[in-house]
């Protein structure tokens, strides 16, 4: 069993899925209710996962729509019985799935279309749990970040170490740079950051070493 990270009463998991290693997330809050974030591949371990955590998900929340990201969206909406929800600058991108999982020679569901368009400043709630949405393109059109306490969940953006690629189609690194000194290094030091690859760091660990932000 993965073990969360507590925030307070918020309990956050994070699993890496499929052969890119792409987290997908879950957070809860003390009420048991929550979201499940980017479920990029091997639904059965991701639903696993929330059996076993016991978390009543309300909906699937995407920080963008890069085909590892969302290769599990469409098994694991049916079996929770859930909307998905994100930004309409991705959807080109989220149609695209498929083909882009093609080049890579990877197995790939196309998943239907979002319910829910994702929106700055949007407060999402669950029980007691309330996250905020901050777009923070650059490594995707329509990317968004989700702000909760004491905790950012933020896709591929901010990595330990690193931030994410603007080499792809819809890249800008003009555009990332500028967002995550707006979105991410505004926030407190000890703000604990959740990538959608590789290990969780911190806001401060980043402003101090990571070299792409000097």
């Amino acid at each position: 069993m993965v073990k969360p990270f507590d925030h307070g009463p918020v309990r956050v998991w994070s699993l890496p899925t499929g052969p890119l290693q792409e987290n997908a997330v879950l957070v809860a809050g003390a009420q048991g209710q929550g979201f499940l974030f980017d479920p990029g591949d091997d639904a059965e371990r991701i639903l696993a996962l929330v059996r076993d955590a016991g978390v009543s998900v309300q909906a699937i929340l995407l920080t963008h729509a890069h085909f590892d990201h969302i290769g599990a969206v469409q098994a694991t909406r049916e079996a929770l019985g859930v909307p998905v929800h994100l930004h309409p600058a991705d959807l080109p991108l989220y149609r695209l799935g498929q083909a882009s999982a093609a080049r890579w020679n990877l197995p790939f569901v196309q998943p239907a279309d979002p319910e829910h368009a994702l929106r700055q400043d949007q407060t999402l709630t669950a029980g007691d749990l309330s996250l905020r949405v901050r777009e923070l393109p650059g490594h995707a059109p329509g990317h968004v970040v989700f702000l909760g306490p004491g905790f950012v969940i933020a896709g591929d953006t901010l990595f330990q170490g690193g931030i994410g690629r603007t080499d792809l189609p819809g890249g800008d690194h003009p555009q990332l740079i500028a967002g995550l000194e707006r979105e991410l290094l505004s926030l407190p030091d000890d703000v604990s950051v959740y990538p959608g690859h590789g290990p969780r760091t911190t806001v401060g660990f980043e402003r101090r070493t990571n070299p792409f932000l000097r």
